[in-house]
């Protein structure tokens, strides 16, 4: 368990590097989100979209790749929200260890 120390006033981490499951759970479990392979299956894709676009998706964005990625069925909010209440690329990003996203609340 990384020290509060390592994370931001918004609960996302500093260091991108400290990242690894483990931190993944702890920051999940803050969240209360238990996560399952659904969850990791979009974490595992939002850490290929910050590695490719060098920044982290907001929500539009983040439905179309996953859509293009992972099929129509989980390229839709509604499935995105069942993950990751309130507001999965926002919540999403902070689980997966990326930066907020830039245009979310």
């Amino acid at each position: 368990m990384l020290p509060t120390s390592h994370f931001d006033t918004d609960g996302f981490l500093r260091n991108l590097s400290d990242w690894n499951p483990q931190v993944a759970e702890q920051i999940a479990m803050a969240e209360g989100i238990k996560l399952e392979p659904s969850h990791w299956e979009i974490l595992e894709l939002l850490r290929t979209y910050y590695v490719e676009f060098d920044s982290s998706p907001a929500m539009r964005a983040l439905v179309k790749y996953c859509a293009l990625n992972l099929g129509p069925d989980k390229g839709k909010s509604i499935y995105l929200l069942s993950l990751f209440p309130g507001s999965p690329a926002k919540i999403g990003c902070k689980v997966a260890g990326l930066p907020k996203p830039d245009n979310c609340l």
